[in-house]
Parts: structure tokens; C-alpha cells; sequence
């Protein structure tokens, strides 16, 4: 599949679909994603670390996605199977959906969040791997949240309060696994043990999903996950071609990312530290929670999570790189931001609102000019003819040049002139303490 492969090839029927990439996409730099399930009424899963750093053979059986609850409750002898019988008495998954009960959910207030870190598109998740779907989908029998639970079409909620702080509105699917539709075996390690459904008769119930919400929803991001059903892939009827036919004759500028399968894509995506390899070239995406889940996890305290500064500095990598970053939310049952998250996000706003203009719309600097540090901790991009350093130091730096630069013109965010000088090809200047925790940012006029 397209998705964590170095060199995908598109098949012939979706090589139309392919051009160039909308640029609202890349000067958005930074989209929130939100999981919300029933997953996020046991809330529970080991904080082991993030995706990309775990031996493969260990993460499934100790899993610190919470929203994979399903699955692993599953395999025998896992701690979270053990959990279950615990503290649930070992009861049915779907016992967690008539029990969601999401009375604290103001999407206006969790949007006017969202807006606040300068993000420029939100992407919720319609149906995870358990086959829940947070609108009353084709073919579900009742199984979602309109018909239980909550009792509300919460996709219809998410998107109205995205349009109406004025930015962009995706929808996340999964198509390549429903472990309910399916009733396949719990998921053990990524090798034949990995089953998702490959049959027509799936392909037609997920196809149906997603045509409906084109229908509803016209998402500006269409935003798969682990694959598409084989069945679904070669031109017919219910083709994952014809979604994408339909999805940009609504939105023209939408976008779509690379894990429907080896079809089409706009965007390549990585996530936490796996699928690294897609990032540097074209238009990518790296996708992570604020904790080590997606999903809401209790489990995950302080230690766990990327601070509010951590997170400023990943976002600034990534944009340096060229990149986007997809940065996770896991709502409680009672669809509130968990407080540790929101302080995170509220650190990331702050820092933007200060150095925002220096971030979104940028562009990296050329390879062959960009002189990124870890001591001290130097990130670059352009904007114009104005070259933006961010430096995570204080007191007297030396930062390695990357170009010709005019040291007179260099002021802080705010304007303040800041002295710099050129010294044995590296700039030196005393930083002050930032007002908000994170890097600070130098400008300078190109002198080339």
C-alpha cells in the first residue's frame, strides 16, 4: 500500500487524478485530527512510547493506541484483555457506545481551540477500525451514534463549527479495517497475522460510507487509513475511482492523503516516527497525538505527553522540512479536551500568535542553504525576501550561516532590532528569554 512505502505506483485508471497540489494545503502548515470513539469511555491503554520506536512484535499485544481497545482486549494474555475483565467485568465492546454520553461537547468551543493555534484545517474521525460511525452511515444497522449513544450526528456537528471559524473541513475513514463488519481475528503483529477485508462485499459497504459523506459533508480532505479493500480498487461500480472522481468534481481544490490503498494521493503521510522515509520531498504530512494514543487514554499522565514548547519545536521542525503536521486530540466520552491536551494546544497558540507570520506560508530554505542545528537548536525558513531563524537558546549563540544574510536588518517577532554579527561563517547574537517558552525568532533581509 501506498501508505509507509518508499516508491508507490499509481495504477493506470488513477493516474488521472494525479497534479499539482492545492497551495492552500501547504501554507496551512498545521491541521488538529480528532479521535473520538467509544473507545474514549474506557479510556485505557499502556503509555509505552510513540509509533516508529516500539518493537513490532511487542506494540499490538501492549498497545498504547486507545483507540485500538477493541483489538486488543482481544488477544489473549494482553494487559488490556485483563483490564477489561477487571474493571468492565469482561463485558461486550459495544456495552462502551450505549454508554457514550458526550453532555459536555460544544464543537463552537472546541473549534474556537482549534482556530487559536492558527491550524487551517480539522479532520475528525468518521468510522475507526471498530466499525462505530459518528453519522447514521448506509448499511450500519443502527450501529452508530445517531442511533445510539450519543444520539447525534456528531460528523454534521464537527463540520457546521469547522465552516464557521472558517476553515478548511476533512473526514477521516477507515477503510481498510472494520473489525466488526469483518469479524476477523484480532490484528497480532504486522505480518499474515495483519487481516483486514478484501471482498467485494465490504468494498461496497465502505464505498457506500463514503459517497455519503461526499454527499453530506463536502470534506476538503479526504483522509484514509491503513488501505482500501482489494475489491474496491479496479474500475466498477463500487471503485475507490469513482470516489475520487466524485470527491474533486465538489471540491476541485480538495486533497487526499496515501493510505487508500495503492490508488491515488496528494499528500504523503508518516506518523509519530514510522514512514519517516515519505518526508522531505513533494507535499507530506506527519500525523501524532499529543500523548503516546490517538484516542483519550487516563493512563497517559504529564510524562507522557509533548509539552506545549516540545510541540512548538516539532511543528517548526516539520514546517522547515516542508512539511505539515496533523497534530492529535483525543476528546473524553463527555467530548471535552482533556486538560493536559489543552494546555498543549493553548502553549502552541500563544507561541504562534507571536511567530505565526514567520510559519504559515513559509517556505523551507534550499537544501544546499540550510544550515538546521541541534546545539544549538536552529530551525530555518523564507518568507519573501525574509530569511526567519528560530533558535531554541538563550544568552549568546553561535548559529551557522546559511546564506548571505544582512546582519543589520535582524529583529526579533515583535520588531526589536537585535545585534548580530558574522564571525567565521557563523552568526553570534544574545538571545533574550522569550515571552512564550519555545524558539526564538530572528529575521533577516536576504542580502543576495
Amino acid at each position: 500500500m501506498a501508505m509507509f512505502t518508499d516508491d508507490p505506483v499509481r495504477p493506470e485508471n488513477y493516474r488521472r487524478f494525479e497534479r499539482e497540489v492545492p497551495r492552500w494545503f501547504g501554507d496551512a502548515k498545521l491541521g488538529v485530527f480528532v479521535h473520538w470513539g467509544p473507545y474514549s469511555v474506557p479510556a485505557w491503554a499502556e503509555p509505552l512510547g510513540e509509533l516508529g520506536t516500539i518493537e513490532k512484535g511487542h506494540w499490538f499485544k501492549h498497545n498504547p493506541y486507545a483507540e485500538w481497545y477493541f483489538n486488543t482486549i482481544r488477544i489473549e494474555g494482553s494487559p488490556a484483555a485483563e483490564h477489561q475483565k477487571q474493571v468492565h467485568g469482561g463485558a461486550p465492546y459495544d456495552d462502551f457506545l450505549d454508554q457514550w454520553d458526550p453532555a459536555d461537547f460544544a464543537p463552537d468551543e472546541l473549534l474556537a481551540l482549534v482556530k487559536s493555534t492558527g491550524a487551517g484545517y480539522f479532520v475528525p474521525t468518521t468510522k475507526h477500525h471498530d466499525g462505530v460511525t459518528l453519522w447514521d452511515a448506509p448499511g450500519t444497522g443502527g450501529r452508530n451514534t445517531v442511533t445510539r449513544g450519543p444520539q447525534r450526528d456528531l460528523i454534521g456537528a464537527f463540520e457546521k463549527a469547522t465552516r464557521d471559524a472558517g476553515l478548511r473541513f476533512g473526514v477521516y475513514y477507515s477503510g481498510g479495517l472494520d473489525w466488526h463488519f469483518s469479524q476477523l481475528p484480532p490484528i497480532t503483529d504486522e505480518g499474515a497475522q495483519f487481516a483486514r477485508p478484501l471482498d467485494a462485499a465490504y468494498a461496497e459497504y465502505a464505498y457506500k460510507h463514503v459517497d455519503d459523506l461526499l454527499d453530506r459533508y463536502s470534506p476538503d480532505i479526504l483522509w484514509g487509513d491503513i488501505e482500501w479493500p482489494d475489491a474496491g480498487k479496479p474500475s466498477g461500480p463500487f471503485s475507490m475511482e469513482n470516489l475520487f472522481e466524485k470527491f474533486y468534481a465538489i471540491r476541485p481544490d480538495g486533497v487526499s492523503n496515501d493510505r487508500w490503498g495503492e490508488t491515488h494521493w496528494d499528500f504523503r503521510t508518516s506518523e509519530y516516527q514510522q514512514g519517516t522515509s515519505v518526508e522531505g520531498s513533494g507535499a507530506w504530512e506527519n500525523c501524532r497525538g499529543i500523548g503516546f494514543s490517538f484516542g483519550y487514554n487516563q493512563v497517559e499522565d504529564e510524562s507522557h505527553m509533548l509539552s506545549g514548547p516540545d510541540a512548538v519545536k516539532s511543528f517548526v521542525d516539520i514546517v522547515s522540512r516542508g512539511g505539515n503536521l496533523l497534530l492529535n486530540i483525543g476528546l473524553t466520552a463527555r467530548g471535552t479536551v482533556p486538560d493536559l491536551q489543552r494546555r498543549t494546544l493553548e502553549h502552541l497558540a500563544a507561541w504562534n500568535a507571536i511567530n505565526g507570520e514567520a510559519v504559515f506560508g513559509s517556505q523551507p530554505l534550499d537544501a544546499s542553504t540550510n544550515t538546521a542545528a541541534d546545539a544549538p537548536w536552529v530551525r530555518w525558513t523564507r518568507t519573501g525576501d525574509v530569511v526567519n531563524a528560530f533558535v531554541d537558546a538563550v544568552g549568546e549563540v553561535r548559529i551557522p550561516a546559511p546564506l548571505e544574510v544582512s546582519t543589520s536588518s535582524a529583529q526579533l517577532a515583535d520588531g526589536t532590532r537585535i545585534g548580530v554579527s558574522f564571525d567565521r561563517g557563523a552568526l553570534v547574537t544574545t538571545l533574550p528569554e522569550p515571552t512564550v517558552a519555545g524558539p526564538t525568532l530572528i529575521r533577516f533581509k536576504d542580502a543576495r
